[in-house]
């Protein structure tokens, strides 16, 4: 096994151990709570924080995305009309008959 595939393997159970966390968490409220010490009292805000922390993360990524998108094309410069460059062209094509026929 390569290193790649082992980082690979470890992302992976990572990924559905949280996962798999998560979801208890979501449903199973009173029984994690139990395992991890939160009073009753505390349920309705873990809860609203399992729902909150992850369309939060959601957005900002989104939203960077369209941020990295928006930058992109503001700090590109525009492309050559077409016109001018079938201009370019044809004045190659014409150079190169020229020298062609000398």
């Amino acid at each position: 096994m390569s290193k790649d595939q082992a980082i690979g393997g470890i992302i992976f159970l990572v990924c559905i151990v949280i996962i798999i966390g998560y979801i208890a968490a979501l449903f199973f409220p009173t029984e994690v709570a139990g395992l991890i010490g939160l009073k009753f009292r505390d349920l309705y805000h873990a809860r609203l924080w399992l729902v909150a922390i992850p369309v939060l993360i959601a957005l900002v990524a989104i939203l960077g995305i369209g941020a990295w998108i928006g930058w992109t094309m503001a700090t590109t410069p525009p492309p050559k009309p077409i016109e001018e460059i079938e201009a370019e062209e044809k004045a190659e094509e014409e150079k190169k008959t020229e020298e062609k026929t000398e």
